[in-house]
């Protein structure tokens, strides 16, 4: 399975990549798998991306939880929480 991932804000600031394409073997996966997968690189991404700390999902240009199943060719944005006044 091939998904786009694109990073936004202070994830691509933080990661030096505004996106890329990773191949997952498995036929059934989430979003919280994909994250983990991003998160065993070390250092910065398992910083960035722990649990704990707060970023937004969308696939496909809708928000989402990490518990969604992903698709084949699907694109999954991760990015801070923007907040404006």
């Amino acid at each position: 399975m091939e998904i786009k991932i694109l990073f936004f804000a202070k994830l691509r600031e933080a990661f030096d990549v505004s996106q890329e394409v990773i191949v997952i073997a498995d036929t059934e996966n989430k979003i919280s798998d994909v994250l983990n997968v991003l998160r065993h690189r070390g250092d910065v991404w398992k910083r960035e991306l722990d649990e704990n700390k707060p970023f937004r999902i969308a696939v496909n240009q809708e928000m989402v939880s990490d518990d969604v199943l992903l698709k084949n060719a699907d694109e999954v944005a991760l990015f801070p929480p923007v907040t404006g006044g």
